[in-house]
C-alpha cells in the first residue's frame, strides 16, 4: 500500500462538527450553509459530506470568498439541531495532506515513488 502527498484543495473550507453531535441531513446542511455562512448559491461549487467524521467540505468559487468566510466567522460557528441541541462547528482551510491509498492488483515491485511521480 502506498502513501501519496496531494496538492491542497483549492478554495475549499472544511466545517468540522463535534464528533458527539447528532448527524445532520444533507438538506439541513445546505440550508445551514446559506443561512449561517451567508454564502450565495452561485458561490458554492461543491459540497462534500463525510458523515462518519462529521466534516463538511465546501468548495467556493474564489479564494477571496473563502478568506472572507474565515474572517467573518473567525473559524467558528454554531449549528442548532432539530432537537434543540447546539453544536460548535470549527471552520478551517481544507488541505489534502497525506493519504494512504490502496491500488488493486499492483505488483509489489512498483515503488511509492513510481506511483507519486517523485
Amino acid at each position: 500500500m502506498g502513501t501519496a502527498t496531494m496538492n491542497d484543495r483549492q478554495n475549499t473550507i472544511v466545517c468540522i462538527f463535534e464528533q458527539q453531535s447528532p448527524r445532520v441531513c444533507v438538506l439541513d446542511i445546505h440550508e445551514w450553509i446559506y443561512e449561517t455562512l451567508r454564502t450565495p448559491e452561485p458561490e458554492v461549487r461543491m459540497i462534500q459530506i463525510e458523515g462518519a467524521r462529521r466534516h463538511v467540505y465546501i468548495k467556493l468559487s474564489t479564494n477571496d470568498y473563502m478568506k472572507e468566510i474565515m474572517k467573518t466567522t473567525e473559524g467558528q460557528v454554531t449549528y442548532k439541531h432539530d432537537n434543540g441541541e447546539i453544536s460548535i462547528v470549527r471552520i478551517e482551510f481544507a488541505g489534502m495532506g497525506t493519504r494512504r491509498i490502496r491500488i488493486a492488483d499492483l505488483p509489489p515491485e512498483v515503488t511509492d515513488q513510481t506511483i507519486t511521480g517523485h
